[in-house]
């Protein structure tokens, strides 16, 4: 639960960072703590990003993100914005701006690394090796049908993540084996991404 409502100037901001957020593979989250790092400290990295502050104006922090050479952009935040706690930054992943990036994003690889994945990413392809294979459960659906659902663990050289497979795809599974998922879109199940 957030402090208080965000106003409509730092909705666009935090709309603004998850754009930039999926648009150069960081969490948004680590964006915001490097905007208030870099506040406290003059300047910090999140991912390829660096964050600089430049100063102070009418109560407001200014900051300048770059990229190796290249600026990606500079912006003010209030200050009240850089002390706020428990903002809940995965719905403001979840706009069409967002998904739009995202699609864009993936189109342009073929095969996301799992440490690129993000909450709300859609028809993602991931390579990986498979790990762990748990018991198939069969699930009651809304419609009144029983399916399958199989979970599994998969990895690559940056990380692991939980797949949710349904049906008799899972089955067909070998630990140890690589395993290609194309399609796949990510969710946060309690405060995990799935």
């Amino acid at each position: 639960m957030e402090e208080k409502t965000l106003n409509p100037k730092e909705a666009k901001l935090i709309e603004h960072l998850a754009f930039l957020s999926v648009k150069h593979s960081v969490y948004l989250s680590e964006l915001y703590q490097a905007l208030v790092s870099a506040r406290r400290i003059g300047q910090s990295i999140c991912g390829g990003l660096s964050v600089k502050y430049r100063g102070l104006m009418n109560r407001q922090a200014i900051f300048l993100l770059t990229k190796g050479t290249s600026v990606i952009g500079q912006f003010r935040v209030t200050e009240e914005f850089l002390l706020r706690k428990n903002i809940s930054f995965e719905s403001w992943l979840d706009t069409d701006k967002i998904r739009k990036q995202v699609t864009k994003e993936n189109s342009a690889n073929d095969s996301t690394l799992i440490r690129d994945l993000r909450h709300g990413m859609k028809n993602v392809n991931v390579n990986g090796v498979v790990l762990e294979i748990q018991k198939p459960q069969l699930l009651h659906t809304q419609y009144g049908t029983i399916v399958s659902l199989t979970n599994v663990w998969i990895t690559d050289e940056t990380g692991k993540v939980k797949l949710c497979v349904w049906g008799e795809r899972g089955s067909s599974l070998v630990v140890d084996n690589m395993v290609q998922i194309k399609g796949a879109s990510v969710r946060v199940f309690r405060e995990k991404e799935d």
